[in-house]
């Protein structure tokens, strides 16, 4: 079922739905669920986001996501406010970080702010969905706090029959890439998780309206150790990608060329290398799993230190260049976490340059074609492609955005740490 422009589902859906969190996932669900017929009401903290959302603009930048958010706020199917407002469904999509300490504690706050701001507009018959990649435990954490702040309802919990429960939770997070969340919102399977089976039910029946994909229900619990699984597995296969590119740099080898080969083979499919991995999941969700069992989680560790390591020796590689040449200036080709994304969060290239930056003041530049999503810039000196290329006397090849594909290799000293020129 594509939500690329406004659909005819359902005539009328029942319900008006609530989503709590207008950003790279709220904003497009909340968009599609609107496509779909239903009356949506978006919820954020941030006014630059109601205002832009509310003038049918979208403040992230997404494939189809401007034309279909036009086309629903214009049908007044969609509007964004400050605070949340009466509905019948809850859609909760906001940030779920770690933290710097040894585990990477996560950070609920969020979550347990979302769930603060809608239990006063809570009434029986309502149906509350966490979508943020949480740690397991969360949908009870916040069932338990919906609970305390509204004593005159009941919510699920052990030993009571959900014929007595007033308020359903569940939980179903998303599968989705940047760059292509219309798309797969609308076609990938999806996990959903009932604090009972009636609210797993319910759940994926809202899902049904927006995704041709199977919906594939189970417990609330399963459904949050599942997405964490999911990105865990991603992770230890970048990281061994980026181990070999680092074992191959140490012998003398072109890691892309032992990649393609080996690829070869009927069963090998080793990933590209990069700068590290960055983004709210993959380098954020397996901490998750590594803080509730550190002695059993020991692969995932491994993995989530390789990755993070990886900028040290990307660092070490293009400070080995700058300290040969004291008048050399590196011109660092993308700071987004992934090619063709205005999406900054984790990024292994923003922290490279940053660090570059501070360590080599005036001899940094960079160039990202999504830089005016970039809130705070710090110290970066950001030039066009073709300015820093001019200036630059080496090149760091951080990100590989279709901008940069078409360009020959520069003809002066390159670290490529995302394949650019293989």
């Amino acid at each position: 079922m594509p939500t690329l422009s406004v659909v005819d589902a359902a005539p009328n859906p029942r319900g008006r739905v609530g989503v709590v969190g207008l950003g790279y996932i709220g904003l497009p669900t909340a968009a599609c669920l609107a496509g779909a017929g239903f009356e949506v009401i978006g919820i954020d903290v941030d006014p630059r986001v109601i205002e832009a959302v509310n003038a049918g603009r979208a403040h992230i930048v997404e494939p189809g996501l401007d034309e279909l958010l036009s086309a629903v706020v214009d049908g007044g199917r969609l509007r964004a406010v400050l605070a949340p407002e009466p509905a019948d469904i809850w859609l909760i999509a906001v940030p779920t970080p770690v933290g710097h300490d040894q585990f990477r504690t996560p950070d609920l706050s969020y979550v347990d702010a979302a769930a603060d701001a809608l239990a006063p507009v809570l009434k029986r018959g309502d149906l509350v969905v966490l979508e943020s990649t949480s740690p397991v435990g969360t949908t009870r954490r916040m069932i338990e706090r919906l609970s305390a702040a509204r004593p005159d309802l009941r919510f699920p919990q052990d030993g009571r029959p959900e014929a007595e429960v007033d308020v359903d939770a569940a939980y179903s997070p998303e599968r989705v890439i940047p760059g292509r969340t219309l798309e797969e919102l609308a076609i990938n399977d999806r996990v959903v998780g009932g604090a009972t089976p009636r609210a797993a039910r319910r759940a994926a029946a809202l899902y049904r309206h927006m995704t041709s994909g199977e919906l594939l229900q189970t417990d609330d619990r399963t459904a949050e150790f599942v997405k964490l699984a999911e990105n865990a597995f991603r992770d230890v296969n970048i990281a061994f990608a980026n181990e070999l590119s680092m074992v191959c740099d140490q012998v003398g080898l072109n890691v892309w060329e032992v990649i393609r080969l080996a690829n070869h083979h009927p069963r090998v499919s080793v990933l590209t290398p990069g700068p590290g991995v960055g983004g709210h999941c993959i380098a954020v969700d397996p901490w998750f799993i590594v803080a509730q069992a550190p002695e059993a989680a020991r692969l995932i560790r491994t993995a989530r230190e390789v990755n993070d390591g990886k900028p040290d020796f990307v660092l070490a590689k293009i400070g080995a260049v700058l300290e040969a040449d004291p008048q050399a200036v590196v011109a660092c080709l993308g700071l987004a976490f992934k090619p063709n994304v205005d999406d900054f969060r984790e990024s292994p290239s923003l922290d490279i340059a940053r660090a570059l930056t501070a360590r080599y003041p005036g001899r940094v530049i960079c160039a990202e074609p999504y830089a005016d999503a970039l809130r705070d810039p710090g110290e970066l000196v950001l030039k066009p492609l073709p300015e820093a290329l001019e200036t630059a006397n080496a090149v760091l090849a951080l990100v590989a955005h279709d901008e940069f594909r078409a360009l020959p290799r520069p003809r002066v000293p390159v670290v490529d740490a995302c394949g650019l020129w293989k």
